[in-house]
């Protein structure tokens, strides 16, 4: 399949090995298009960049097996390049200190024109972090936001499928090529993304998981966003880190508060500390944004202070009483109740297969609104 020729001249410019995204934009401001730079003489292009990259943009030296396999990516028309000259490049990029010169993208692109709104947490959820975060992410998604995530395990996997569910849809910002799927067992999510979400990656082709990556992927999912919603986070959560990146750009920085006892809710209290919008349905995030949602679907109604109300019942709802809303192990439930530790485990059993609780590590159970 044919490729367009400036597509071709962009790409290439990308794939210029110690090329940063910030040299790329200084090449352009001085001398214009990827043509332009790659027609203009060593001595111009050594007063803009290093000479060991001037030279390498002379001599228009890249990976060649990596050009081509990525001018074979782009003949699925599902896969583009989206440049800085391109109308579809996202508007709220621009206004970032550091747009990315060269955005990967697999997905559909009108989802590009919506408003976004990022959602982050931790990696190792609690049960109730993830129904907020499928909750919230489809609650905003019928509202008309695509919710942009990272593809992370726990909160960031949870707020996609939540998405995907609204008409907003999802789209995921990844740090590493668009070819690679990480972590690997979010596959069938990424494929789904692909097909009625969208993918998108500043890196080429190839790229691994590497670590300083992802900080820079944070960036772009802030970026892309008119707020960021924190759904769960300890102290040294990375969603700690989207979140002041957030601030930086100029973008609202909301959180959902936790158990005081909770060490993923201890990054949220501080957010909030701080100033952060507290937040317990999805109307306090449009209130915040001066939005109106005309959608009355069950998922705009999500509040964390709707509660099941269990009097005068007994077996196995009588226990949810017992747990309350902060995690608990059965010695402690046997406590409360007076229960026996054999009936409170089958009283657990039942309610875990009934998606009412959830089980945590060290043998502790957290309700599940």
């Amino acid at each position: 399949m044919s490729i367009d020729r400036d597509i071709e001249s962009w790409l290439r410019l990308g794939l210029i090995k110690g090329l940063s995204g910030g040299a790329i934009r200084k090449l352009l401001t001085a001398f214009g298009s990827p043509d332009e730079i790659f027609a203009t003489n060593i001595h111009s292009l050594e007063r803009v960049v290093k000479k060991p990259v001037a030279s390498r943009i002379f001599q228009r030296e890249v990976d060649e097996g990596n050009f081509v396999r990525t001018i074979d990516w782009l003949s699925d028309p599902a896969n583009s390049l989206i440049t800085l000259v391109d109308p579809d490049y996202p508007v709220a990029l621009l206004n970032i200190p550091d747009p990315p010169p060269i955005l990967y993208f697999k997905g559909q692109r009108h989802l590009l024109a919506l408003p976004a709104l990022a959602m982050v947490g931790s990696r190792h959820a609690t049960p109730q972090g993830l129904t907020n975060a499928r909750a919230f992410a489809e609650a905003a998604s019928h509202a008309g936001f695509c919710v942009v995530s990272g593809l992370a395990q726990g909160i960031d996997a949870a707020v996609h499928e939540g998405g995907l569910r609204g008409a907003g849809s999802s789209m995921a910002v990844v740090g590493t090529g668009l070819d690679i799927v990480y972590p690997a067992r979010n596959h069938v999510l990424a494929h789904q993304l692909a097909k009625v979400g969208a993918l998108i990656s500043e890196f080429p082709l190839g790229t691994p998981a590497i670590g300083s990556n992802f900080p820079r992927r944070n960036r772009l999912i802030s970026g892309l966003s008119q707020a960021c919603l924190v759904i769960e986070a300890t102290l040294h959560s990375g969603s700690l880190i989207t979140a002041r990146l957030a601030l930086e750009q100029g973008r609202e920085v909301m959180a959902i508060p936790g158990s005081i006892h909770s060490p993923l809710s201890k990054g949220c209290h501080a957010l909030i500390k701080q100033g952060a919008k507290l937040v317990e349905n999805i109307q306090d995030i449009l209130d915040e944004l001066n939005c109106f949602s005309g959608q009355h679907s069950d998922a705009g109604q999500v509040s964390l202070q709707q509660e099941n109300v269990i009097e005068h019942k007994q077996g196995d709802a009588a226990l949810l009483v017992y747990l309350g809303h902060d995690a608990a192990d059965i010695d402690t439930l046997c406590e409360r109740s007076g229960f026996t530790a054999e009936a409170v485990s089958t009283m657990l059993l039942t309610l875990e297969l009934e998606g009412k609780i959830g089980s945590l590590p060290g043998g502790r159970y957290q309700r599940i609104s």
